[in-house]
């Protein structure tokens, strides 16, 4: 299915371009999430004329990014946790823990789906996490995880 791009999109196309994506990809991601129309003559036309101000917007959007990127790139969130005898966790921590962490800390809102752990974080230690805040800025934190001594 051919599909025009509102948004500059990381490793799928720029702005304007018209690109052929599987059906359900074009249906329940990007027109449902408003990143792109389908590519009739009437929407290729339409684009054409709003791509100055869709690039704006673009623009603004990666000028936000780049400012949470310097508030939070490099940073360490420490975390602690109820571990076993063994050192791993109960369970691990996910994105949408780590958005909160974030959060709380940096008082910084973002979305789990833009964090992405390098691997699984499931013991004691220090975990590098990758934030895609915009197609052509990351951020990485680190979150550093510690027993939390159960009161005896």
């Amino acid at each position: 299915m051919k599909v025009i791009l509102l948004e500059n999109l990381k490793k799928i196309g720029s702005i304007g371009e018209v690109i052929d994506v599987k059906r359900g990809f074009a249906r329940n991601f990007l027109i449902a999430n408003q990143k792109a129309l389908y590519a009739s003559k009437e929407n290729i036309k339409q684009v054409d004329k709003i791509k100055v101000e869709l690039s704006k917007k673009d623009q603004e959007k990666k000028k936000s990014a780049k400012q949470i990127m310097e508030k939070i790139h490099g940073k360490i969130i420490s975390v602690k946790k109820l571990v076993t005898e063994n050192k791993d966790l109960y369970g691990s921590i996910k994105p949408t823990e780590i958005s909160k962490l974030i959060f709380e800390n940096q008082k910084i809102e973002i979305k789990p789906s833009l964090i992405q752990p390098l691997k699984e974080i499931k013991s004691i230690g220090i975990f590098k996490v990758k934030i895609d805040l915009h197609s052509e800025v990351q951020a990485e934190i680190k979150i550093q995880v510690e027993s939390l001594e159960a009161s005896k």
